[in-house]
């Protein structure tokens, strides 16, 4: 089952557009090269998506999946990530629907649904016989632990890091490999997450690996993937000051990176839903990655090579001033890649 360039793609958002947990489905409209056929989301029926989410994309957005029929779509993505990993049921009913008329499902959540009965019953091979449900966030086959081989390739690998989850580090990797990749250079991105996935991008949904085998999986997919490649971009996740996070460490012995990308957030000062876990100065951040990276000596130096602000929901002229002031602090090139451009951390990376 495979996503393939001429599917239309139907996302189920139904209040991610303007709540908090349609990072997936927002990803999709910034980045997918497939064409988007329609948006499903009650909350704003018949809105404009750019006025909305400054996303130049014009998709129409509709109530229900039924309503999104008639867009002509094939593959029905969930764009949500609602707490509990579970959707609610009015929404399993859109999926149901979907199903029924013959669309293919790309599933991000922890839940399967190719484990649920009301949902796979409504499957018809004789009407649809490639018809296919995906349940992404699966570990993989033929793991074994990791032994740190990544450092043999020749290629830079670029791990973007984080202050903490849901920053940017999937955005920024995207915004550098598209940039390298438009310099003439040869570069893939490695996800590591559902979203990344969706998009095309090789890789496995790090999350659903057990943890003694996290950085195996890691190292795999970049070893499977690297062959005459000039750059290796691997999206991040977690984050090393997060008390809920496990996935930066394993992503960090996986890779054996070469450069860091530091992904932070606009007057993010403490950890998101743990308000008892202050952000420190970014320049102690810097300090404590290329300190993990290298462990002492065991493994070869990483440095941060430049950090990535996101600047969402503050102005341009504050946003330019922050960028400079953090450049400042740090001695680092500081850019919200996607807002601005990604070319002075890219500079950076390719001047090593």
């Amino acid at each position: 089952m495979h996503l393939q360039p001429h599917h239309r793609i139907a996302i189920l958002l139904h209040n991610g557009i303007t709540g908090d947990k349609g990072k997936t489905g927002l990803a999709l409209l910034r980045y997918s090269h497939n064409p988007i056929a329609v948006v499903i989301d009650e909350t704003c029926t018949g809105q404009s998506i750019k006025e909305l989410t400054g996303i130049d994309r014009h998709v129409p957005i509709v109530a229900t999946m039924e309503a999104a029929l008639a867009h002509r779509a094939d593959v029905l993505a969930i764009g949500l990530a609602p707490s509990g990993g579970r959707l609610p049921e009015p929404w399993v009913e859109d999926v149901r629907v979907a199903i029924a008329a013959g669309l293919n499902v790309m599933n991000g959540l922890h839940t399967y649904f190719n484990d649920d009965p009301s949902l796979i019953k409504h499957l018809d091979p004789t009407q649809y016989p490639d018809q296919w449900i995906w349940d992404m966030r699966q570990e993989p086959s033929g793991l074994s632990v990791g032994s740190g081989k990544a450092r043999h390739l020749n290629c830079r690998r670029v791990l973007a890091v984080g202050t903490d989850m849901a920053v940017g580090k999937m955005s920024t990797c995207i915004e550098l490999n598209q940039a390298t990749q438009a310099r003439g250079l040869k570069s893939q991105l490695i996800a590591t997450g559902q979203t990344a996935l969706m998009l095309g991008a090789p890789g496995i949904a790090l999350d659903a690996v057990r943890v003694d085998f996290a950085a195996g999986a890691v190292e795999q997919a970049i070893l499977a993937h690297s062959d005459d490649k000039d750059v290796i971009y691997v999206e991040g996740q977690g984050s090393l000051l997060n008390p809920a996070s496990t996935a930066t460490l394993p992503l960090l012995r996986g890779s054996q990176p070469t450069h860091l990308v530091l992904v932070h957030k606009i007057n993010l000062e403490h950890i998101q839903h743990f308000p008892e876990f202050s952000i420190p100065p970014i320049e102690e951040v810097v300090h404590l990655y290329e300190t993990v990276a290298a462990a002492g000596g065991t493994f070869a130096t990483a440095k941060i090579t430049g950090i990535a602000l996101n600047t969402f929901g503050i102005g341009e002229d504050e946003a330019r001033d922050a960028i400079t002031s953090l450049s400042k602090t740090t001695g680092l090139p500081c850019t919200d890649v996607v807002r601005f451009s990604p070319e002075p951390i890219l500079d950076s990376i390719l001047s090593d």
